[in-house]
């Protein structure tokens, strides 16, 4: 891996990005990668350095053993100091196990070992605009998403989880549930609607013509591009209110 031509892609005043890309790189070496892929905010364009999270995807020649996720896991732990640490969040897919949306793959994410899925939304956004930091491209690796699959996905999720989760009054005085379960429900819309994944920005952008609290929507932008925010009176209530039967709507329509 030559550091310069792996982290080329990354946004040129994210130093502090670049030089844990390239150091994550470095100790995955050991590993043997056959491809690291960014998505989420990365790939997107909207990355944010500070604020956003890391989302990559590394593919290794394979099997994922036990003695995989300790190397995996002393690898993470390394980086333990390096500012942005907390926020790299890594899944380890191989080959073999690369087409199952429902398989559950090692992941390193708040500074911990688990494993979770690869969602159709992420498979779909690591085709769209995934960035390529080390190895094959996604197309090489990664089965393609197909409109149903993905639609399927996006309906089951607002459904199944955020709708359950509008109705959890104890989380909503944290910033956290307020701007992921609008921004959520902005890019499910835009997916379900109009057939195209859309950035953080872009999702702000749409919220306010959905019928969301304009005064939250731009708390959350605020705070998102580093402006100084301002307390909103309610700001979980407002949300809650507004996300119960949007989602019910959204879910009516595309279900």
């Amino acid at each position: 891996m030559t550091h310069s031509d792996a982290t080329a892609g990354l946004p040129g005043s994210a130093t502090d990005t670049r030089a844990l890309g390239d150091r994550f790189l470095d100790e995955l070496r050991e590993l043997a990668p056959l491809a690291v892929w960014a998505h989420g905010s990365l790939g997107g364009g909207d990355y944010q350095e500070g604020r956003s999270d890391l989302d990559l995807i590394t593919v290794l020649d394979g099997p994922v053993t036990a003695r995989t996720a300790w190397r995996a896991g002393r690898l993470h732990a390394r980086l333990r100091d390096e500012p942005l640490a907390a926020l790299l969040h890594c899944t380890y897919l191989t080959p073999g196990t690369a087409d199952d949306a429902e398989r559950k793959h090692l992941t390193w994410a708040h500074r911990q070992l688990f494993r979770r899925t690869v969602t159709p939304v992420t498979r779909r956004e690591l085709h769209t605009f995934g960035l390529v930091l080390h190895g094959e491209a996604p197309k090489a690796l990664l089965p393609p998403v197909s409109d149903i699959e993905l639609d399927a996905f996006v309906v089951r999720d607002q459904k199944e989880y955020r709708r359950l989760v509008a109705d959890r009054a104890d989380l909503w005085d944290q910033d956290v549930w307020v701007d992921l379960g609008l921004l959520t429900f902005a890019r499910a819309t835009a997916s379900l609607r109009d057939g195209r994944l859309i950035t953080k920005h872009e999702a702000l952008d749409l919220l306010p013509t959905l019928g969301a609290p304009g005064e939250v929507v731009e708390d959350i932008r605020r705070r998102r591009y580093g402006q100084p925010a301002e307390e909103v009176p309610y700001r979980g209530e407002l949300t809650r209110l507004f996300l119960g039967p949007a989602i019910d709507d959204l879910v009516r329509t595309y279900g």
